[in-house]
């Protein structure tokens, strides 16, 4: 998008993404946590492969071990049983082994048969049907990998299959980098906590749970330091303690630019600005900047708008990504495709508009209809939409065109 189609003062949402991730640092210091303890955590260092896997020759199915040059028209007797664990056996010529899933195979037998495919006569010998080939339904020793080869870099985040894999290996702790502590602040004398009774005049305050959520989904730790009035004395001293006691700083609300909002001139007065204002809607009133300490670059404040979805989007699009750098992880692209258009929309004026939209197939292909009111404060939409349909600054939307959609699953952890 060229700048000249922004909205005046704002940041292309591309080039503050850019801004972002080009700007975080990851934590430092290392700890060792337990295996089950360690999900979602991101590896401080490579981790190699101990053991060989498979261990063993084994079987990838229940049936029959044999040698194929033996087969012929007179059966195999059975002359061994090899379930699960048992130790490595010797498979005696012209005989065939009956074995199970993950048995090691005899040395000597060079197929597993499927019992599906194998019929017992009144002798007890087999038959099998069908061919038979050297090599078939054999786990090779090592064939995944080998003890000494890279098993994780650092930097990986520890989903369930990785910690399956590492269990597989015995290892029973891992080191891992430091959860960044993040100091979550909500501003607005309007604000209440569910649970108080409500006036006329109050809002219960969505945001704080839905960031909470968001932050721990992203293996982050919360420190909550609540609500805070509409004052520019008690933001600075929210600030100040948030600054001395989390990695980053994250607040709600107040940052746009009427009397009441008071983040930008706090954040000026105890720091600085990086940038104020990002051409989306909804999620324009977006700052990011520093709180100053005794570091060289200070403590990274992320300032959201309070209305909740916009909140949201502000997280999704630019502070997960400035988080997950962070945390030492790979921040990937965003992911798009294109899908028809099921309705028809008016453009903003310079401005890119996220819509929460879902997702219907017809004839085979994806078309995307409103999830329900657009409103930056309408959360229903939000918690429903399957993903963003995003419309460019100043172009509408015109039913059965395509336009890039963004699904809501990229943005989970």
């Amino acid at each position: 998008m060229s700048c000249a189609s922004l909205a005046k003062g704002l940041l292309d949402l591309d080039v503050a993404r850019a801004q972002m991730i080009a700007a975080a640092e990851v934590v430092q210091g290392e700890e060792s946590v337990a295996l089950d303890q360690a999900f979602g955590r991101v590896l401080s260092r490579d981790l190699t492969a101990r053991l060989d896997m498979p261990g063993i020759d084994n079987s990838a199915m229940d049936g029959y071990a044999l040698r194929v040059s033996e087969l012929g028209e007179r059966g195999l007797p059975v002359v061994l049983r090899v379930p699960a664990g048992a130790a490595v056996s010797t498979l005696p010529e012209g005989g065939c082994a009956r074995i199970f899933t993950g048995a090691p195979v005899p040395t000597g037998a060079d197929c597993v048969i499927p019992q599906e495919r194998v019929t017992l006569d009144d002798e007890g010998c087999i038959h099998v049907s069908g061919e038979a080939r050297s090599g078939a339904n054999i786990r090779c020793r090592g064939e995944e990998y080998r003890a000494g080869d890279a098993l994780l870099p650092a930097g990986s985040t520890l989903n369930a299959p990785a910690l399956a894999m590492l269990a597989s290996q015995g290892i029973a702790e891992v080191p891992v980098l430091p959860r960044l502590t993040v100091a979550l602040i909500s501003t607005g004398d309007e604000l209440i906590e569910p649970g108080e009774p409500c006036l006329p005049e109050q809002v219960y305050n969505s945001n704080r749970v839905m960031l909470k959520a968001l932050l721990e989904q992203a293996s982050c730790e919360v420190l909550d330091l609540g609500i805070i009035g509409d004052t520019a004395e008690a933001l600075h001293a929210a600030l100040t303690t948030a600054r001395d006691s989390a990695d980053l700083v994250i607040c709600t609300g107040g940052v746009s630019v009427g009397e009441e909002d008071h983040v930008r001139p706090v954040l000026e007065a105890l720091g600085g600005v990086v940038f104020h204002g990002v051409a989306i809607k909804p999620g324009k009133p977006f700052a990011f900047g520093f709180l100053d300490d005794d570091s060289a670059k200070g403590v990274p404040l992320i300032a959201l708008p309070g209305n909740p979805v916009a909140s949201l989007v502000g997280w999704q699009f630019l502070a997960r990504p400035f988080v997950h750098g962070c945390q030492g992880r790979s921040v990937e692209p965003l992911q798009k495709f294109s899908v028809r258009a099921g309705f028809s929309r008016r453009a903003s004026p310079g401005r890119r508009e996220l819509l929460r939209v879902v997702l219907d197939w017809q004839h085979g292909l994806p078309v995307a209809f409103i999830a329900g009111g657009q409103g930056s404060h309408m959360l229903r939409a939000a918690s429903q939409a399957h993903g963003y349909l995003m419309m460019a600054a100043d172009t509408d939307v015109e039913e059965g065109h395509e336009y890039p959609y963004l699904p809501a699953g990229q943005f989970v952890g």
